[in-house]
């Protein structure tokens, strides 16, 4: 058996015909002679459209919120007709459907009525967007001759109950997926579930956070020992840079999980953060492929990448964010001062990306967020307090710059026009970052791809693809 778990993004779902290109390309991985389990995302903007609903209802505006789920309600039913042409299985799932709208319409006069958002509601409220497209999709795929069933995710993917962020448990996930899914495989059917969602132990529905489909694809693949992850989205795979500052840009044909991760983490929208740890830990490799031009190779994420001619993989860019200065000429040294500072950030959930300290400063990064002013007023019991928004991390990732001499000073030459304000050189020797501006970001991206990536590894890079843009 040659297991791949393949997760489709919601533009890989959008509409009937994104639905149908998902289809054959499932069929097609049935066809060869592997066995899927498939993971997909809401229908595109549904995520959106659900937060917006139940915003909408936390401010008492009842009617707002249960016109924009009906709109939500006419897209599903319309979408479904359009993929179920047998009578009597679109009846049935059109009636379904409505059955879960109405759920959803309960849980917004309810919530219009207390007017109060919690983590748990909107958990559940978001939850729908998952819920009826894995359904809606097991369907689509029968209609079309594949041996599909639905799996609802909240009985596989267990969590803690930190809503809205929630946190796997794995031993519950390995144990859920060979009670739920394996026998489904065994009998040569293809499992069809939600990402992002999940349940507690008592049964609530959780969510993994905003982009946590991936990270469900890659949970189910380390749980079942998948032989490959496929990560199906709307590009090519891992790109040098954003195709969109850099027309010129590359697709990576392979990298390390090291410098995914990296690179997810530093603001590359391809992937999740979390999504390369279950397979890193099961050492599975992850492919990031694109459903709109399925027969492109795409991006191979593997333990040990080959070496590179080229000193970078890839530049990410992180906006929205703030640079917060803790100035202490008198206790910086002092111990545990350090500490506090970074207990402060603990006691707000408030990761750091990049620190930077001095005899008597400390300089930190975070995402802009309405935490800044609660933060900036516990450190200032401490020391004195600034901080300054619409900053940009840039963030160069590459494995072969680990022991490379002169590589800043290429850096910053390439950036010389550029205010730079904080500089960091990652513990993991494979990132190198700095601070700047976020309207200088693009004009400092288009930079750096001029200066690393005239003379490409066209081992590592599809370097054929420039060649062929360039003559047409």
């Amino acid at each position: 058996m040659s297991l791949v778990v393949m997760k489709f993004g919601g533009t890989s779902v959008e509409d009937p015909a994104a639905i149908g290109r998902t289809a054959a390309i499932v069929a097609g991985r049935v066809a060869s002679g592997k066995t899927p389990v498939v993971v997909v995302s809401a229908m595109a903007k549904v995520t959106d459209q659900l937060l917006r609903c139940a915003a909408a209802a936390a401010q008492g505006d009842r009617t707002g919120a249960l016109a924009i789920s009906s709109r939500l309600r006419s897209r599903h039913r319309d979408t479904a007709a359009a993929l179920v042409k047998d009578q009597k299985e679109a009846v049935t799932l059109i009636n379904w459907i409505d059955q879960k709208f109405d759920q959803l319409d309960e849980v917004l006069r309810g919530l219009a009525a207390i007017l109060e958002l919690t983590p748990r509601i909107s958990d559940l409220i978001v939850s729908y967007g998952e819920r009826l497209s894995s359904r809606m999709i097991a369907a689509a795929f029968c209609e079309r001759g594949i041996n599909a069933v639905h799996v609802d995710a909240r009985d596989v993917i267990v969590t803690d109950s930190q809503f809205q962020k929630a946190i796997p448990i794995d031993s519950i996930i390995e144990m859920r997926t060979a009670e739920k899914v394996f026998p489904l495989v065994s009998e040569g059917k293809v499992p069809v579930m939600g990402g992002f969602i999940g349940s507690n132990e008592a049964g609530i529905t959780t969510t993994l956070g905003r982009g946590g489909s991936d990270f469900t694809g890659a949970l189910v693949g380390g749980a079942m020992h998948a032989d490959a992850i496929e990560i199906w989205t709307d590009v090519d795979g891992i790109m040098t840079s954003d195709p969109r500052v850099c027309p010129d840009a590359l697709r990576v044909k392979v990298i390390s999980f090291e410098e995914a991760a990296e690179l997810a983490y530093f603001g590359a929208k391809v992937l999740h953060p979390a999504t390369i740890l279950p397979a890193v830990k099961k050492n599975i490799p992850v492919l990031v492929l694109n459903s709109k031009n399925p027969t492109n190779e795409g991006t191979r994420i593997i333990s040990l990448a080959p070496h590179c001619k080229s000193p970078f993989k890839s530049i990410a860019v992180k906006k929205k964010l703030s640079i917060i200065d803790v100035v202490a000429s008198r206790m910086l040294m002092t111990h545990g001062y350090l500490k506090a500072i970074f207990d402060i950030f603990d006691k707000h959930q408030c990761p750091v990306d990049m620190v930077s300290t001095s005899e008597v400063s400390v300089s930190l990064t975070v995402d802009s967020n309405d935490k800044l002013p609660a933060i900036a007023a516990d450190l200032g019991k401490l020391a004195d307090v600034k901080y300054e928004g619409k900053k940009a991390l840039v963030c160069l990732v590459g494995e072969d710059i680990r022991g490379q001499s002169g590589m800043a000073a290429q850096v910053f030459g390439a950036v010389r026009h550029i205010n730079v304000r904080m500089i960091s050189q990652g513990a993991s020797e494979i990132n190198m970052s700095f601070m700047i501006d976020e309207e200088d970001a693009d004009e400092a991206v288009r930079s750096l791809h001029a200066a690393f990536f005239k003379e490409p590894d066209p081992e590592i890079f599809d370097v054929e693809a420039r060649k062929a843009a360039v003559t047409s």
